[in-house]
């Protein structure tokens, strides 16, 4: 049962073949297969990266050293202000709360008009503009009654609680919505452009339309239009062929990768890259079709079904949802090095986002609240995690 203790050193062998289918502070706590071929652009963030010679340790750690707060209402996408503190999504009440770092005390900064919370759907991640300090902008992914759509909005701090944010300034709309895999992750890149992971909301031949926003990873300019060296020239897809991105995440090499949701068989983490096609509704794990982009993980969908994605210390941090764990991968250049490594299994329920932090560190957020978990007192939580 759920917070029976962490089970210890679960290593997993889930790098199978599959089969084509489907700041400090806070309270105590107690506890490459699919390589691109040909020369992309190299504007592009992992159109060429080098590998690194050696990886991290096989087996790494993970220790919630404090929560940092509690009594969060179906949290979802969170950013890292530049003074520590964090803004949090949540996805039904459409609003985003300011988390204070050293106290864990939530303000409530604003709500984000015409967000329609529905299934899977409401407020989702969150971004900072990589000109914040000057332009004070955040970016929001959000499911409205007709579609979904990024806006952004300024915060102003100086206002009063709950009237910081300006009205939404949306740069890109026609994401389609539906009641299940809305996609919803947003994070900048390295090259400054603006990716999204989106869903194919159940209709599963848009992952394979080129021409449709569903099922993909989208890149953009910070106004909302085709990043240059984007594989299509006007077109925002980076990659396709995906059912449920909700996870994005760079290395230190500038590659990005990403974790996706299966349906009944394996659930995946991807290496991206430029307009490659990552199977979906053809494959799902592992199929060996050279027209697809094998993941370079996989789990069995009890053991993950995968949110938020972080690196830190040479390694990835995916956190799951259904299965209830913080997975590592450590990583030798694009490859894993070892087998992914199990943490928190069952212990603070689903988790949602993983968020890499200064020093190495990792906020982690659960995800009991959003309909689908067993709330106890307390939840939904923020943790401080020290990772190795």
């Amino acid at each position: 049962m759920r917070r029976a203790g962490v089970r210890t050193a679960l290593a997993a062998a889930v790098l199978l073949a599959g089969t084509a289918c489907s700041s400090s502070g806070g309270i105590p706590a107690d506890g490459l297969k699919g390589r691109a071929t040909g020369s992309p652009d190299a504007s592009s963030p992992g159109a060429a990266a080098s590998a690194s010679p050696s990886g991290p340790p096989a087996k790494g750690s993970a220790t919630v050293v404090a929560t940092v707060a509690t009594g969060l209402k179906s949290p979802w996408g969170a950013v890292a202000l530049p003074d520590g503190d964090l803004l949090v999504a949540s996805r039904d009440q459409g609003t985003i709360g300011r988390v204070d770092a050293e106290t864990g005390k939530v303000t409530e900064i604003g709500s984000v008009p015409g967000v329609a919370a529905s299934g899977e759907g409401g407020l989702l991640g969150l971004a900072l503009s990589p000109s914040f300090a000057a332009d004070r902008r955040v970016y929001a992914y959000f499911t409205t009654e007709s579609d979904n759509r990024i806006a952004r909005l300024r915060y102003d701090e100086r206002r009063p609680a709950g009237q910081q944010l300006d009205a939404p300034d949306t740069i890109l709309r026609d994401i389609p919505k539906g009641v299940v895999h809305n996609g919803g992750r947003i994070a900048f890149g390295p090259d400054k452009m603006l990716y999204a992971g989106t869903g194919e909301i159940g209709e599963t031949g848009l992952a394979q339309d080129p021409e449709s926003l569903g099922g993909k990873i989208l890149r953009m300019t910070p106004d909302g239009r085709p990043a240059p060296g984007n594989p299509t020239p006007g077109s925002l897809v980076y990659s396709l062929g995906h059912r449920n991105v909700q996870g994005l995440a760079w290395d230190d090499d500038k590659r990005l990768w990403a974790s996706e949701f299966g349906q009944k068989t394996w659930d995946e983490l991807n290496l991206i890259r430029p307009g490659k096609n990552y199977g979906w509704p053809k494959a799902e794990g592992k199929s060996g079709d050279p027209a697809f982009v094998d993941p370079v993980a996989q789990w069995k969908t009890d053991e993950a079904s995968p949110s938020g994605l972080a690196y830190a210390r040479g390694s990835l941090w995916m956190a799951g949802l259904r299965g209830e764990r913080l997975w590592r991968i450590p990583l030798a250049g694009a490859e894993p090095s070892a087998d992914p490594q199990a943490f928190f299994e069952e212990k603070y329920g689903r988790l949602r986002t993983v968020l890499a932090t200064d020093g190495g560190r990792l906020m982690l957020i659960t995800s009991e609240t959003d309909g689908r978990g067993s709330p106890e007192s307390g939840d939904d939580r923020v943790l401080r995690l020290e990772v190795r």
